[in-house]
């Protein structure tokens, strides 16, 4: 398959923005990653902890990603044969920016246009604690089995609401699973979209009732619901041990990626490398401690390191609201505007909304902040997007109720001329230029000289022709040739 070009918005101008290559390179994240990731690998490997080979790929690629030298394809207008060369992107899931935005846009589009029906839908937000966090990032079938838990807990919830049986009515949801903090810290937790009601009826198209929003002494029920069931399960498959006092894992030294000490810290708030290892974290607080928000949500509950929380909801009218909530819980770990030096060298970044103790922003060693990067990596294979209920993949009535129309016993979809759509062609039918245009107002496919439609020529992989083209356009600059990082230096007497 090939690669996806990477870009970004053009600046605001006259008339449609156009697309304007990303230059990652001018980035403060490329420039961190390119000057202190082999550092970062090295020690890592002196002390007997290499990098799983996802890690280093993860970094290796990101450094790819975006540069003209790594290949691209030649584009041209079709009326005045203007070119443009349109780098290709790294489509990794850890810390990309650009490769993080760009699948923000298409789960979003993806779920509003193709999944989610015009029904109600509800955000259920559940944390975990530490424990469970770091077991889940270390284990992830264990993480599914517990996502199957809260689902089935919230679902019974919901249908007895309705005044209904498992047999008689049946709801649905998609899971985000989310792996960051708003401090770059691995903090797993769900993003569960549930309908707002159930679907009624077992022949012929399902009835949509609707449920009314769960109040607090709901969610303090349903929290410890979960909270007891997961500790259950857990603790026959031999995971978890609980006393009077607490809890602790029951994990046999792994030893197959090097990374637990790194997860750890980054789900602690630790430092991970370097001569303060084990320490906390330096925050910045720059406003006065706020409020508890317990005291003023009616919708979150906490019972025991769990936290549930149900105070969004799109009404079935509301699709924009309920696409800029999808954008919002699949977009990228990191934020780069937020993110600066400061006069010692060490990395600032800004918290999206101040912790209620007045923290707005953390400071990590540089060395330290590639620690970060590596534990928001998420392992090969781990799906971070579930289905479950009627929106299941297997589910009978998933045809029925979404609004693409796609399931098992689906009818397949004929097109104005009387053909019949495949599935890739079904899949395909926003391609990644339409979602630029739709999400960002960028568009790929129209010339910005004349307006013309712009057609894909030739992907470029071939070192040597990749060298002459760049040559010939003058495309020869480097990251060697923007403004550098302050070079190594001694550990600072102070954080800041």
């Amino acid at each position: 398959m090939q690669p996806l070009p990477a870009g970004r918005e053009a600046g605001p101008g006259d008339g449609v923005p156009g697309y304007q290559r990303h230059r990652p390179e001018r980035t403060l994240l490329y420039q961190l990653v390119d000057q202190y990731y082999p550092a970062f690998a090295d020690l890592m490997a002196a002390q007997g902890r290499p990098l799983p080979e996802y890690v280093q790929r993860e970094f290796e690629d990101y450094l790819k990603c975006g540069r003209l030298e790594h290949g691209f394809l030649r584009v041209r207008c079709t009326s005045c044969h203007q070119e443009q060369l349109v780098a290709f992107s790294c489509k990794r899931r850890g810390f990309c920016p650009s490769c993080g935005a760009r699948r923000m846009a298409e789960s979003a589009a993806l779920l509003v246009d193709d999944i989610l029906p015009e029904a109600p839908v509800r955000q259920w937000v559940l944390s975990f604690p530490y424990v469970l966090r770091f077991l889940f990032a270390t284990r992830p079938a264990e993480m599914g089995r517990v996502l199957g838990i809260v689902y089935r807990t919230l679902a019974t919830h919901q249908i007895r609401k309705a005044g209904h049986t498992h047999g008689s009515a049946r709801t649905g949801a998609v899971t985000l699973i989310q792996r960051f903090g708003s401090a770059l810290n691995l903090n797993i937790h769900f993003h569960m979209l549930l309908l707002d009601g159930v679907y009624a009826g077992a022949h012929g198209q399902p009835r949509f009732q609707r449920v009314k929003a769960p109040d607090r002494a709901e969610l303090e029920q349903l929290v410890y619901t979960i909270s007891e069931r997961t500790g259950r399960y857990l603790e026959r498959q031999g995971l978890l041990v609980r006393d009077m006092d607490n809890s602790y894992l029951a994990l046999e030294p792994a030893g197959e990626t090097g990374l637990e000490g790194v997860l750890g810290s980054s789900i602690t708030y630790r430092i991970a490398v370097g001569p303060h290892e084990g320490r906390k974290a330096f925050c910045l607080q720059s406003l006065a401690p706020a409020g508890s928000l317990e005291e003023t949500s009616v919708r979150l509950a906490k019972v025991a390191g769990f936290s549930l929380h149900a105070g969004v909801a799109a009404a079935c009218h509301e699709r924009q609201k309920l696409e800029r909530l999808c954008r919002y819980i699949t977009r990228p770990a990191i934020a780069e505007p937020r993110l600066s030096l400061t006069p010692s060298g060490n990395v600032r970044y800004q918290l999206k909304t101040p912790y209620r103790d007045g923290t707005t922003h953390v400071i990590f060693e540089p060395l330290d902040f590639m620690a970060r990067l590596a534990a928001l990596v998420p392992r090969p294979r781990v799906n971070l997007t579930r289905y479950h209920g009627v929106f299941a993949p297997n589910s009978p009535h998933r045809a029925r109720v979404t609004k693409a129309g796609r399931g098992r016993g689906a009818n397949r979809k004929v097109s104005d001329e009387g053909d019949e759509d495949t599935p890739a062609a079904h899949r395909s039918a926003m391609t990644w230029a339409q979602r630029l245009k739709r999400v960002f107002r960028i568009d790929v496919e129209t010339c910005q000289a004349c307006g013309g439609a712009v057609k894909i020529l030739a992907s470029i992989e071939d070192p040597v022709v990749i060298r002459k083209i760049l040559a010939h356009v003058g495309e020869t600059a480097s990251v060697r040739e923007v403004v550098r990082l302050p070079g190594p230096r001694a550990p600072p007497d102070s954080w800041v």
